[in-house]
C-alpha cells in the first residue's frame, strides 16, 4: 500500500523539535515561523506539555463521553478565565473543520434557518457544511454543494445589509483574520455590522477562531479588537500544540439538548491534558503579550522594505505580499536559510510562528529575509 498523493511536500523529514527551532534526520536545524499552520502555539515539546500529556498517559488515555471527565470541567473553566468567556459553554470535538460544522450546525437548531453567510476567500474546512462555507471550489465536491451558503464580498456592509433583506439568515460565519485567503484583517466596523444586524435579526455570529484566535494576534480572539461578543467563537490548531482538539465555545443563550451534538473522541482524556498544559503555558508566561509585542516589531520591520508590496496582520499572523518577480522568496528561505514559512496565493509569506518567539529569532528572520530580497 502507497499513500493517497493529495499534499505537495517538501523533500525534508523532521524529526526532533524545541521551542521554536526543528531539526531534520541528518541533523540540520530550521526556525519554525510556520508551526504546522499556526498548530504549535507554546513551542515544540514544551517541558510543561509534554509531562502534562506523559503524566496523564499513565493514568488513562482515553474513555468516551458517557463518563465524568473532570478535565473537560477544569478546561472549561480555565478557558473562560483566560478568554474572558467564562460565561460561555464549551462543547469539544477534534479539528477546526469539525468545530465549524457543529457552529453551523447549532446555529441553525437555535433559531430553525438554514440561509449562511459566508465571504470570499474564507476558508472554514473540508467537512461538509464547512467546505460548502469555504470560497474554493476545487475542494468543494459535488456531494458538498448546496444553496444554503451565500458568498458576499469581504467588507462590504451594503452588501451584507442586502443579504439579510434578501434571505432568512441562519448565520454569519467569518475568521477575524482570513488566513488562507492572504492574513486579511476584518475590519473592526465590518464585525460590528454583522453583530448589530444578527442582533436585528435573531441570527447566529460564528467567530471563527481556528487559525486567528487562541491569542495568536495578542488578544485571545482576533473578534476582540472589535469591542463585541459573538455567539460562537471556533478553535483548534494552537489549541493542543499538536496534539489533535478543536471546539466551539457557546452563548448562554443557545441551550443545549441532549444528542444536538456529539464525539466519540472530542473532550478525551490526552486531548484536555494537552488543551490545559498550552492554556497554562499562555497564562504563566504572558504569551499573548509577547505575540503583540513581538508581532507588533516584526510588522513594524517588513515594512520598512521597499520591494514589499503590502504587511498584513495582527500579532504573530503576519502576511507578507510579495510582487510576481519575488515568488521564489519563500522556496529560497525554506532551502537557503532553513527557515520555515506558510503561503497564501498567489504569493503572500506567511508567519504563523510559536507564540513565545523571541526577538532574537525575529531578527534572525528579519536578516534572511533581507538577504533574500536583496539577491532576487
Amino acid at each position: 500500500m502507497k499513500l493517497f498523493d493529495v499534499y505537495p511536500i517538501n523533500p525534508i523529514n523532521i524529526v526532533q523539535g524545541m521551542g521554536s527551532l526543528v531539526y531534520d534526520d541528518k541533523g540540520t536545524e530550521y526556525l519554525d515561523l510556520y508551526g504546522g499552520h499556526a498548530v504549535i502555539s507554546i513551542g515544540h515539546t514544551n517541558p510543561h506539555y509534554v509531562k502534562r500529556l506523559e503524566d496523564q498517559l499513565h493514568q488513562i488515555g482515553f474513555y468516551s463521553n458517557s463518563i465524568e471527565i473532570p478535565l473537560q470541567t477544569q478546561l472549561a473553566e480555565k478557558l473562560g478565565h483566560i478568554s474572558g468567556k467564562e460565561d460561555y459553554q464549551l462543547f469539544l470535538c477534534n479539528s477546526g473543520a469539525e468545530a465549524n460544522e457543529n457552529a453551523l450546525k447549532l446555529a441553525s437548531f437555535y433559531n430553525g434557518k438554514k440561509k449562511i453567510i459566508a465571504f470570499k476567500k474564507a476558508f472554514h474546512g473540508r467537512t461538509s457544511l464547512a467546505v460548502a462555507a469555504t470560497d474554493n471550489p476545487k475542494i468543494v465536491a459535488p456531494v458538498n454543494e448546496t444553496e444554503n451558503v451565500v458568498f458576499l464580498p469581504w467588507n462590504d456592509e451594503a452588501a451584507l445589509e442586502q443579504a439579510f433583506k434578501d434571505h432568512e439568515v441562519s448565520s454569519v460565519i467569518i475568521e477575524g483574520i482570513q488566513g488562507v485567503g492572504g492574513i486579511q484583517v476584518a475590519p473592526v466596523s465590518f464585525l460590528q455590522k454583522i453583530r448589530s444586524l444578527c442582533d436585528v435579526h435573531n441570527a447566529v455570529f460564528i467567530a471563527d477562531s481556528v487559525q486567528c484566535g487562541y491569542g495568536r494576534t495578542g488578544k485571545f480572539f482576533s473578534h476582540d479588537f472589535a469591542g463585541i461578543n459573538a455567539d460562537i467563537y471556533s478553535m483548534a490548531k494552537g489549541m493542543g500544540n499538536g496534539f489533535p482538539v478543536g471546539g466551539i465555545i457557546i452563548s448562554p443563550k443557545i441551550a443545549p439538548v441532549y444528542g444536538m451534538l456529539g464525539t466519540t473522541f472530542g473532550g478525551n482524556h490526552l486531548a484536555c491534558a494537552a488543551g490545559l498544559a498550552v492554556l497554562e503555558v499562555i497564562e504563566r508566561d504572558n504569551l499573548m503579550q509577547n505575540a503583540a509585542e513581538v508581532g507588533g516589531y516584526l510588522l513594524e520591520e517588513l515594512k520598512k522594505f521597499d520591494k514589499v508590496k503590502e504587511v498584513r496582520g495582527r500579532g504573530l499572523m503576519i502576511g507578507i505580499d510579495l510582487p510576481e518577480e519575488l515568488a521564489n522568496v519563500k522556496k529560497d528561505l525554506l532551502f537557503k536559510h532553513h527557515i520555515f514559512t506558510g503561503e497564501a496565493k498567489p504569493n503572500v509569506v506567511r508567519l504563523l510562528p510559536a507564540l513565545n518567539l523571541t526577538k532574537g529569532y525575529a531578527d534572525r528572520f528579519l536578516e534572511a529575509f533581507s538577504t533574500t530580497l536583496n539577491n532576487s
